[in-house]
C-alpha cells in the first residue's frame, strides 16, 4: 500500500497519540477550554454542513471513492470542507487542553498538512480521472481549503436531513464528546 493509501485508510487513527499527548500534558485554564469549543463546534459545525451535501460517503475508509461530484452546499466554496472542519474540531481540541503550548501546536500543523496534505492529492488524483473536464472546472474555480466568499455551486443537489447528517457524524460526535468530557475531568482532577 502507497503512503497516500495508508493515511487515506488509517486518517480516523492517526490523532490519537496526538490526543493522548494532548491529555497527559494538558494545562487548562477557564478561557482556553472556551475558546477551544467555540473553535470546536464551529469545525464540528462545518463538518456537519458538508455531511449534509456529501452523505455517507464522505466515512468510507477502504478506498477513495465518489458517485457523484459534489459542488453544493460548502463544497460550492471550498473543495475539502470536512478537512477544514476535521482542522477545526482538531484546534478546538488542544486549545481546550492547552498542552505544552506553542510546541504541540506546531507539531499538529506540521502532522496534520502532512497527513491531508497525502490524503487531498489521492482524491484529487482520483476525482479527476473519474470526472475529466468537469473536476477541471470545479478544481479551477474552487480553492482546496481556504474559501471562497461567494459559493460556485453548479449541481442541484439537496442536502439531506440534519438528522440524517448527525446519524452519518455519530462516531466523531461521540468521540468529540468522550474527549472534552476526558479534558473536562483531567482539568478538575489533576
Amino acid at each position: 500500500m502507497a503512503w497516500r493509501e495508508t493515511f487515506f485508510k488509517y486518517r480516523s487513527f492517526t490523532p490519537i497519540p496526538l490526543i493522548i499527548a494532548a491529555l497527559i500534558l494538558a494545562d487548562t485554564k477557564l478561557w482556553t477550554f472556551f475558546s477551544g469549543l467555540l473553535v470546536a463546534f464551529f469545525g464540528e459545525g462545518i463538518r456537519l454542513w458538508s455531511v449534509r451535501y456529501a452523505g455517507s460517503a464522505t466515512r468510507t475508509t477502504g478506498e477513495v471513492g465518489a458517485d457523484v461530484l459534489v459542488t453544493d452546499g460548502p463544497y460550492g466554496h471550498l473543495r475539502n470542507p470536512l478537512y477544514l472542519g476535521n482542522f477545526l474540531l482538531s484546534l478546538g481540541i488542544l486549545i481546550m487542553a492547552w498542552p505544552w503550548m506553542p510546541w504541540l501546536m506546531l507539531i499538529f500543523i506540521l502532522l496534520f498538512g502532512l497527513q491531508y496534505g497525502a490524503i487531498i492529492s489521492l482524491e484529487e488524483d482520483f476525482l479527476r480521472n473519474k470526472f475529466g473536464a468537469v473536476y477541471a472546472e470545479y478544481e479551477q474555480h474552487v480553492p482546496s481549503i481556504l474559501p471562497r466568499r461567494t459559493s460556485w455551486g453548479k449541481g442541484l443537489r439537496q442536502p439531506t436531513s440534519l438528522r440524517k447528517a448527525l446519524r452519518t457524524e455519530r462516531n466523531s460526535l461521540q468521540s468529540f464528546t468522550v474527549v472534552t468530557i476526558l479534558i473536562l475531568l483531567r482539568w478538575w482532577l489533576f
